[in-house]
Order: structure tokens, then sequence, then C-alpha cells
């Protein structure tokens, strides 16, 4: 099941919006086949492992970190050629919540005779491996992650003079990582304005598609000599309002980038409508990297599911540098905003990230 683990994470960033997953046969003892998915090579990691097998396919047993698929989508179901091949046993820590398997996988092997086995000593791995397919599965959603570079005093920004970093090269390494392993990135208008960031994946390691890069631009403002601007590449997405010109929307339009009209509150484009757009054209996971505004509009609609805070060893202070959340934030202790499941990942020598969810009974 390790083996199956670290073969399904090879499909990091090339499975999506199928999730990730890793297969292995074995027979008496030995492995004679192996597999593991990504998006543009079609084949689930099953049908991979079951080729390379042959016919010591007859009696193995399959271990995989993730239900096998009962129906057709692009591929004919897995669970079809694992009978047909004489697998004998599958061994899986986890369903695949998606409602066109969600246990009909496991069901339908153990009527033709197939024994099944869910292992729970890796589910906790499992689930964390594929968890922004499983929580898109469950509420049609990305599973959205505030991330934030922070003083140990909550601050992301000083009043005057914003050169260098917060925190180290090792942290921000780190966040290419989580970069790496979004469907989507989001910022404000005013981060672009500040910083001329491109918001890309400079991993280097290979994707199935490009990082989707979206800007919160209520007025479109956006220079079209920016540098996020002049990379386009069908992977900028400028979300406005009505209020924009028209003919501002036409010319962006027609440098390649996409704009998408979502009215909200107070007049400035709606988070919520962008998760739910990102939901339809099957995003798994979204990044936001903001500003203190768009944080706390993030925090404050219900759109966030996860956190992570890379905290630098330094202090700011004063009222007048901004905090992780602006806004009017909430007035007492007893109304703040819960986060659950905290991890602290230690970044040598004297930097850490905290990782927590918020609360998942939300109103979302």
């Amino acid at each position: 099941m390790r083996e199956a683990l670290g073969l399904a994470r090879k499909g990091r960033a090339l499975a999506s919006p199928n999730p990730m997953v890793g297969a292995v046969l074995v027979r008496g003892g030995e492995v004679v086949g192996r597999g593991f998915h990504t998006y543009a090579g079609l084949q689930h990691a099953e049908i991979i492992a079951l080729a390379q097998a042959g016919e010591r396919a007859r009696g193995a047993t399959l271990y995989l970190n993730l239900e096998p698929c009962s129906h057709h989508g692009r591929t004919p179901p897995c669970i079809d050629a694992l009978i047909r091949a004489g697998v004998s046993r599958v061994v899986a820590p986890i369903e695949d919540p998606n409602p066109l398997v969600a246990g009909e996988g496991f069901r339908k092997l153990r009527e033709a005779g197939v024994e099944v086995e869910i292992d729970p000593e890796f589910a906790p791995e499992a689930e964390k491996l594929n968890e922004p397919f499983l929580h898109f599965m469950r509420t049609g959603r990305p599973l959205v992650t505030l991330k934030a570079a922070i003083t140990l005093d909550g601050k992301i920004s000083a009043p005057d003079d914003n050169r260098g970093w917060i925190t180290s090269e090792r942290a921000r390494a780190h966040v290419q990582e989580l970069r790496h392993d979004s469907d989507a990135i989001l910022t404000g208008i005013g981060t672009v304005l500040a910083d001329d960031c491109l918001l890309t994946d400079r991993t280097g390691l290979p994707r199935c598609r490009p990082l989707l890069r979206l800007v919160m631009d209520s007025q479109l403002r956006l220079p079209l000599d920016s540098r996020m601007a002049r990379s386009v590449s069908g992977d900028v997405v400028v979300v406005t309002t009505s209020a924009s010109r028209a003919e501002r929307r036409r010319i962006a339009e027609d440098r390649g980038l996409r704009v998408l009209v979502f009215d909200g509150p107070g007049g400035r484009a709606d988070l919520r409508s962008v998760v739910e757009w990102l939901g339809r054209q099957r995003y798994l996971s979204l990044m936001i990297e903001a500003g203190s505004k768009i944080n706390w509009t993030a925090l404050e609609s219900g759109c966030v599911d996860r956190v992570f805070f890379y905290y630098g060893p330094k202090i700011l202070g004063g009222l007048e540098a901004l905090p992780l959340a602006g806004g009017i934030g909430r007035r007492r202790r007893s109304d703040a905003i819960r986060v659950h499941r905290v991890a602290i990942h230690q970044i040598p020598p004297d930097e850490f990230a905290v990782e927590g969810y918020l609360d998942v009974h939300r109103d979302h």
C-alpha cells in the first residue's frame, strides 16, 4: 500500500481533474504490475498495472489508494477489467465519493467473487493525498486554501516600503510546492498593482494544465503592460463587475484575458461566484494569495476551507502595518472564526507554517 501511495504521488499536478491513483499487483509475494494515473495518459493506474502483469494478474492481489471506478467515463470501468483479468483480491483504504462510484466499485467486485478489503490504517494518508478531489466530489466546490506570509505579530505589509521578504527562500520554495499542487490561484488588483506579480508555478515540474491565474478587479484596472497580462496564454482570468467599462473589457479580451462579470456586495466582484464558477469548470483546488481586504472577504464569505500561514521571525508593530485580514473583522472574541485540525510545519532554522481547517459546518 505504501508503494501504491508513492506511485499515486507521481500524478501530482498531472492527474487533475481526476484523482491521483497508484496500483500495485502482487502474486505469490512478488510485484507483477505497477501503474499510476495521469490525465493526459488517459489509462487508469489499474489498467496500466494489469497490462504490465499480463497473465500473472490471474489470482493476484491489487493494492491501490482509492476504490476502482465502476462507471464509464473517458475510459471503460476499471472493475470490469479487473474481473476479466482474474484478480482475486482488491485492497484499498477509502471509497471514492464520486456519486457515480461511491461504493459501487467494491460492491460489483464482491458480486463477481473478488475479495475486497478496506484498509483503515492508510485511510488518513489516502484522504490527505487526494484531498482536493475528495472535497470536490463531496461538495461540488474546489478546496480553497488561504495562504499568507506573516510576521510574528500578524502583519503582512509595512506602511511605507515592502521591498524584501517576510519569509526565507526555503519557506518561499515550499509555497511554490503549494502552487504546484493547486489548479488555480487568486489575488486582488491591489497586489498586482503593488508587486506586478506573475503568480506562476515556478517549481519547474510538469503540469497537466497550466495554473489558472485569477485577479479580483472590480473596476478592471489591470494594466495591459503588467507582467501578468503580457504573459497570458489562456491562463489569466480577470473577475470584474458590471460597473467596469465595456470598452475596457473588450480590449482585455482582445489581449487574450478572460473577463468574468460577477457582481457582489458593496459593488465588488463576488468571490463566492468565482469559487462556484471554478467548480463548474472542474478545477479541484484554489489558492488565495492576496492582500488584507481580499483575505477578510474570503474568510467572512465562508469560501475558505483551509489556511496555510507562513510565519517569519520578524515583528513590524505599529497600527499602520496591515494585518493578515482587514475589513471590519469580528467585533467580539466569541464570534472569532475557528480553525480546527491545526498542524505546525517546522521550517528550520527559525520559521514555521500553520495549517488548519475552517469549521466544516459553516454555511457556504
